[in-house]
């Protein structure tokens, strides 16, 4: 049974945070938070692998998503909390599972903002060679520290200004592919469906392979729910932002999947080297577009470094002031939790430096324990809403702002999907291996958690 701290209103661990955040910045943080670092880097490889059946992939992956999302959207409305997900699975599920999902996306948004650096870091010396990638990382790592240390405000509006740049780049490049796509495009000539004709190059292994790409590079959605609650009007934004999300999906990443393989080879050498995005652009001959869209990528990195040190910086804080960390993260001045701002930024660091020390055995058994992380989380998402929506219909209906779609049909169609990534993960060498270290640190986590809250309900 939950413990009874959790039946305290639902922002009260959210009391000492500023509300700086505007509609104008959760609006961007939305819309620009679907386009991620994931889109422009990892996807490459899910299209060398599923070739233009990565549509299908990102669209069965997409629906999925779009499901999560919209459960999420329905409790956070309810109970808008920086701790998003985590605060919502102690409510429905436990103490245990508060934590075990709060601190799991922990380690996994520490780890993603020094993977996110060291990826910046290349495309800056691949502009100015032999200046050291360390030095380019350290010097992002200080300025969105600073960043996130400062009033909430300055974090909204970095995250404004980098959503903007990559809404306008990434709508100009659809726009461009399309007119490529119909001839109309002056100076290049349409490719029709040439690219087209093998819609599934390497069997249903190859789109296995795709799908799971396809998955992980939807991670980071979350954010807006977590930054939700710093916002004046928390319910008004995380409902916003919810309700727009399917076309944003199908745009965004759908829409561009088309686009490249319709007008790039799939089987294309530079689709991995360079990007798919870069690939696409160099393939229509545009000067300098190619360079231009590099630009765009390090802004999508330096964006994700940005948000994923603000995030892990309220779950941290959220986990604690519910009694479930050391309490020096919970300190709070001028409306921000700087300790948990500087632990996760130094975590974050830290997974730079082991890449460099420990590249072949202690970095990669930490990337392959954040592999699934992921799934974990849209799984304590499902099963906190199929308990809280039934709790909500009972005893506060007028909290349900967002509600899930076919309820409770959908929540358990996406469970169902979730299991289904699962059991492809177990069947791909490459895949099988974070499934385990990642099931691992989970049940770590939960053996934490429960012995947590064991010891708690006696004292």
């Amino acid at each position: 049974m939950p413990s009874t701290s959790v039946e305290t209103p639902p922002t009260a661990d959210d009391a000492s945070l500023s509300h700086g955040l505007k509609q104008r910045h959760l609006s961007m943080i939305a819309l620009g938070g679907v386009i991620g670092a994931g889109l422009f880097v990892g996807s490459g490889a899910g299209i060398a692998a599923a070739g233009p059946s990565i549509v299908l992939a990102y669209t069965l992956s997409g629906l999925l998503v779009m499901l999560v999302m919209r459960m999420l959207g329905e409790m956070s409305a309810a109970y808008p909390s920086s701790g998003s997900f985590s605060a919502h699975a102690e409510r429905a599920i436990g103490p245990w599972a508060g934590f075990t999902a709060g601190w799991s996306f922990w380690v996994l948004l520490c780890t993603a903002v020094g993977l996110e650096g060291i990826g910046a870091a290349k495309i800056v010396t691949g502009w100015l060679p032999g200046t050291p990638e360390w030095a380019w990382v350290a010097l992002f790592m200080v300025v969105f520290c600073g960043t996130n240390l400062a009033a909430v405000k300055n974090f909204g509006e970095f995250e404004f200004w980098f959503a903007a740049l990559k809404v306008g780049a990434i709508t100009l490049f659809l726009v461009l592919g399309v007119l490529a796509v119909a001839g109309v495009l002056p100076g290049t000539d349409s490719p029709g469906t040439s690219h087209l004709t093998d819609f599934l190059p390497n069997g249903g292994e190859g789109l296995v392979i795709g799908l799971l790409a396809s998955v992980f590079a939807y991670g980071g959605l979350e954010t807006v729910t977590i930054a939700a609650a710093e916002s004046e009007d928390p319910v008004k934004g995380v409902a916003s932002a919810v309700r727009t999300a399917m076309w944003r999906i199908a745009l965004f990443y759908v829409g561009s999947m088309a686009v490249i393989v319709t007008l790039a080879p799939w089987d294309s050498p530079a689709v991995v080297e360079k990007g798919p995005y870069v690939a696409a652009l160099d393939h229509l001959g545009i000067p300098g577009a190619g360079q231009l869209m590099n630009v765009v990528v390090l802004v999508a990195l330096l964006s994700a470094m940005n948000a994923n040190i603000y995030g892990a910086s309220r779950i941290g804080y959220s986990l604690v002031r519910r009694g479930q960390g050391p309490k020096a993260l919970g300190r709070v001045s001028g409306g921000v939790p700087r300790i948990a701002v500087l632990a996760s930024s130094v975590f974050g660091f830290l997974c730079v430096l082991l890449s460099y020390w420990r590249p072949d055995d202690v970095f990669s058994w930490l990337l392959n324990m954040i592999g699934a992380v992921i799934l974990v989380v849209w799984i304590f998402i499902a099963v906190s809403q199929l308990r809280l929506r039934r709790r909500l219909e009972r005893e506060e209906p007028g909290k349900l702002v967002v509600r899930m779609w076919a309820f409770p049909w959908l929540t358990w169609v996406a469970l169902a999907g979730m299991a289904a990534v699962f059991v492809l993960m177990a069947r791909e060498p490459n895949t099988r291996v974070q499934l385990y270290s990642t099931g691992g640190m989970t049940l770590a986590l939960a053996a934490v958690g429960y012995a947590w809250q064991r010891t708690r309900s006696r004292s």
